[in-house]
């Protein structure tokens, strides 16, 4: 009797630690996941699938456009562009979707030659060595489109 007491208890034991809810990663060690690993779980880019294209329209990665005042993201699906702020741009990329990435870690990049002022000139010039450094240091190739 005294060993179908224990067996029954232990049978319990069993059954209720099989019911308790596994333990979750704290919410801050999911947000402190950097911005750069987050680019980092995309593919490579894959070159057979971009570089062949002629006309921008289709192009269904990130494209980027080097401002005075920032950098504008452009949104493909309803072609919206967000100004960032060059310091920001691996955060503001780092949210897109992976569906944004179809053809891998690549995006295309213009710059906006309406700079008049010597001014001007050398704020693009910043920007455009900010994005640049920026895209190396997480491993996203740059494919530049000339100015229209």
């Amino acid at each position: 009797m005294r060993y179908l007491r224990l067996s029954i208890l232990s049978m319990s034991l069993v059954v209720l630690a099989s019911c308790a809810k596994p333990p979750r990663a704290p919410e801050e060690t999911v947000a402190a996941v950097s911005p750069e690993a987050r680019i980092q779980q995309i593919p490579a880019a894959d070159p057979q699938k971009y570089t062949g294209m002629r006309d921008m329209k289709a192009w269904r990665n990130p494209y980027l456009v080097v401002r005075v005042d920032g950098v504008g993201l452009l949104d493909v699906s309803n072609n919206e562009q967000q100004i960032v702020d060059p310091d920001k741009l691996s955060a503001a990329m780092a949210k897109l979707p992976a569906s944004a990435w179809p053809y891998g870690r690549v995006v295309a990049i213009q710059e906006i030659s309406a700079a008049s002022t010597d001014e001007d000139k050398a704020k693009l010039r910043k920007n455009r060595a900010l994005v640049a450094g920026t895209l190396e240091s997480m491993q996203v190739l740059i494919d530049w489109v000339p100015s229209p």
